[in-house]
C-alpha cells in the first residue's frame, strides 16, 4: 500500500552537469561502420567526381559548401584575418554605389584572436621533380584547389569537441588543434607556429586546407622536405598529404568530447504531522475488514518506517522508484526530506 502528496514546483530542481569522454580510433578502426567517422574531398574542379560513402556528394559541393559556411569572411584576405568590409557610397537621390558589405556571414568562427583562415581558391604549383645541378630550376605541375574534410557524428562529439584534444596522425602527417579552433602541422624542426587548416569544435568538423602560414604575419612558410617541403605558393599540405587524410586507411584520430546531463532533483518533504500512521497490513490482528491493530502499532512512541518513494504522474502511473539503502523512521516532532536524482542527457 502506498500514500501520495502532490509535488510543488518547489520541489523540483533541474541542474545541469557537464561531463567528458574520451575517444581513440587506430588504422582501421576508423572506417568501422559503428563509428561513422566521414571524410570527404573538396575539389573546386570535381564537378562530377563524388567523395565519401553513405553518403556521397560531388566534391566541388564539399569545396564550396565548406568556404560558404567556414570561409566566406576570409577569401579575400591574404592573412587569414577577416577580410575588409566593401563600403557602398549612399547618393544624393537614394542610389547606391559600390560594392555591398562583403564580410556579414557568420562563420562559426572559434576564438577572438586570428582564426587564421586559409582557404585555397586558384590553383598552385607544385615541385614535382628533383633540383637541377645548378640549383635554380625544378619541375613544377599545376594542382587544382583541394581541401580535406573529416566529419565527427553528433553521437560521437556531443556537444562539441574539447578544444586542445584534437589529435591527428596519417601517413604524411601529424596534426592537432591549438584550443582556439585552428589547426596546426606537427613539424619539429620549425620553432615558427603553422595552420594548415581549422576545427569547428561545435559541428565536430575538421578541415584541411594547407596552405601553411606563420601565425600573426600570415606569411608563407616553407617547410624542410622531411616534413612535405617541395612545394610553392605557400601550399605545403599538397594533394598527397589531403589524399592521405581523406583516404588512407592507415590514420589515427583522437579526442575528447562534451556532454551536458541534466540532474533532476525531486525533494520529498514529509511533514512532522503526515503519515504517521503504518500502511503496512502485517499491524492488523484478524482480517484487514474487522482486525484491530497490534498494541505496538497504538503507542505514542510508534513512527512508522519509510522504505520506498516512487514518483508518479497525474494519472497514478509509476514513473520512477527509489529504493533507500534502509528503512528510515519518520519523526514526530520535525520535518522529513527525501531527495531523489535523476540523470537524462
Amino acid at each position: 500500500m502506498a500514500a501520495y502528496k502532490t509535488l510543488n514546483s518547489q520541489d523540483i530542481i533541474i541542474s545541469p552537469l557537464e561531463v567528458t569522454k574520451g575517444f581513440g580510433f587506430e588504422n582501421n578502426e576508423l572506417t568501422s561502420s559503428n563509428v561513422n567517422i566521414s571524410r570527404y574531398l573538396g575539389n573546386k574542379f570535381g564537378l562530377t567526381e563524388s567523395t565519401g560513402t553513405n553518403p556521397s556528394y560531388f566534391q566541388s559541393s564539399i569545396y564550396f559548401s565548406t568556404q560558404q559556411l567556414y570561409y566566406s569572411n576570409y577569401i579575400s584576405s591574404s592573412t587569414g584575418d577577416v577580410q575588409p568590409a566593401n563600403i557602398a557610397i549612399f547618393q544624393p537621390d537614394g542610389t547606391i554605389i559600390g560594392k555591398i558589405d562583403g564580410n556579414g556571414y557568420y562563420n562559426y568562427d572559434q576564438t577572438n584572436l586570428n582564426p587564421q583562415k586559409y582557404f585555397l581558391t586558384s590553383s598552385y604549383e607544385v615541385l614535382t621533380g628533383p633540383e637541377s645541378p645548378s640549383g635554380s630550376t625544378y619541375e613544377i605541375s599545376t594542382e587544382p584547389p583541394t581541401m580535406g574534410v573529416m566529419s565527427i557524428p553528433k553521437s560521437l562529439f556531443g556537444d562539441f569537441i574539447m578544444p586542445n584534444s584534437l589529435h591527428i596522425v596519417t601517413n604524411s602527417g601529424s596534426y592537432f588543434d591549438d584550443g582556439e579552433g585552428r589547426l596546426k602541422r606537427d613539424c619539429p624542426l620549425i620553432t615558427s607556429s603553422i595552420y594548415v587548416g581549422n576545427v569547428i569544435y561545435e559541428h565536430g568538423m575538421v578541415i584541411l586546407t594547407g596552405g601553411t602560414r606563420t601565425e600573426g604575419t600570415g606569411e608563407f612558410l616553407p617547410i624542410p622536405a622531411e616534413y612535405g617541403g617541395g612545394v610553392t605558393n605557400g601550399r605545403t599540405v599538397g594533394t598527397s598529404d589531403i589524399l592521405n587524410f581523406v583516404t588512407g586507411s592507415n590514420i589515427s584520430v583522437s579526442f575528447s568530447s562534451s556532454f551536458t546531463i541534466y540532474e533532476t532533483q525531486y525533494k520529498c518533504t514529509i511533514r512532522e504531522n503526515e503519515f504517521n500512521y503504518t500502511l503496512n497490513p502485517t499491524v492488523i490482528s484478524g482480517s484487514s475488514n474487522s482486525g484491530v491493530l497490534y498494541n505496538y502499532a497504538t503507542g505514542s512512541y510508534f513512527s512508522p518506517y519509510v522504505t520506498t518513494v516512487g514518483l508518479y504522474n497525474g494519472n497514478f502511473e509509476l514513473l520512477a522508484v527509489g529504493k533507500l539503502a534502509q528503512p528510515l523512521p519518520l519523526s514526530r516532532t520535525t520535518d522529513t526530506s527525501i531527495l531523489l536524482n535523476i540523470d537524462k542527457q
